[in-house]
């Protein structure tokens, strides 16, 4: 038995998280902003007309665990945007050594990886990765947009937007990961909010369940409060009141049920 989660544990360390961080990391702050070639989408898609977002400083506070292994860990950091050039500081950590090397230290440097090469568009909701399809309607206050990736690829996702009736505000985006990070991985599932912070539509938190083979259910969530946003400070009180506030109803529902 003791062998048996010995080996379990290497699994975990050595493929189970790593495979993870490198397909969130473009995820992390990919928008639906990035359209602008796309009229068509624009007309339907009133949402993808907002703001694009070209620089941002913001700090996180990121967390992970599973459960099966009693394992947590959090990492909080300055992160900033700046063009094509990503910069984060670690200001505390605790918990868990191996999930903050392996799953969140990983994940900020891969995110660091692909926006500094130039490869975050494969992760933005634009038809050029997706086909957007008008969803099935489940709640009067919302309205809901099937994306279906143009390829197999695990920074796009299999899902949905929750977007406004009109369709103006992105809301949400939920589904799971296009392509599986890893064999370890049997299934990402992910719940990305959005929130309207000093005028620009920004994400405010993520949060995923993975299965993991051997290893069960694994969590994370990532949560941002914004000081500046494309150039401009952002009035800390009420950033912090819009990105501290609790994960949907609707969304956590909907992951309960993973």
């Amino acid at each position: 038995m003791g062998t048996q989660i010995q080996t379990s544990r290497r699994w975990i360390t050595n493929c189970g998280p790593v495979a993870l961080p490198v397909a969130l990391a473009a995820f992390l702050f990919s928008t639906a902003t990035s359209a602008t070639r796309a009229p068509q989408a624009q007309e339907q898609l009133p949402a993808l007309q907002e703001t694009p977002v070209k620089q941002y400083r913001a700090f996180r506070k990121l967390h992970a665990s599973n459960e099966k292994f009693n394992q947590e860990a959090w990492v909080e950091a300055w992160t900033e945007l700046d063009g094509n050039t990503f910069r984060y500081e670690i200001t505390s950590e605790r918990g868990s050594e191996y999930i903050r090397n392996k799953v969140l230290r990983t994940m900020l440097a891969r995110e660091q990886e692909v926006v500094n090469k130039g490869e975050a568009g494969r992760a933005e909701i634009s038809p050029e990765n997706y086909q957007f399809e008008e969803g099935p309607a489940e709640n009067v206050e919302f309205r809901y947009v099937l994306l279906k990736p143009k390829r197999k690829d695990m920074l796009l996702v299999n899902g949905r937007m929750v977007l406004n009736p009109p369709g103006t505000e992105l809301i949400r985006v939920e589904g799971t990961l296009a392509k599986n990070p890893s064999f370890w991985t049997s299934n990402v599932n992910v719940v990305r909010e959005f929130a309207l912070v000093d005028g620009v539509r920004v994400p405010v938190s993520v949060s995923t369940i993975a299965k993991l083979k051997l290893a069960g259910q694994a969590h994370m969530n990532v949560r941002y409060e914004y000081e500046s946003i494309n150039g401009r400070a952002v009035d800390r009180a009420s950033a912090h009141a819009v990105t501290s506030a609790p994960v949907s109803t609707e969304a956590a529902n909907r992951q309960s049920r993973f």
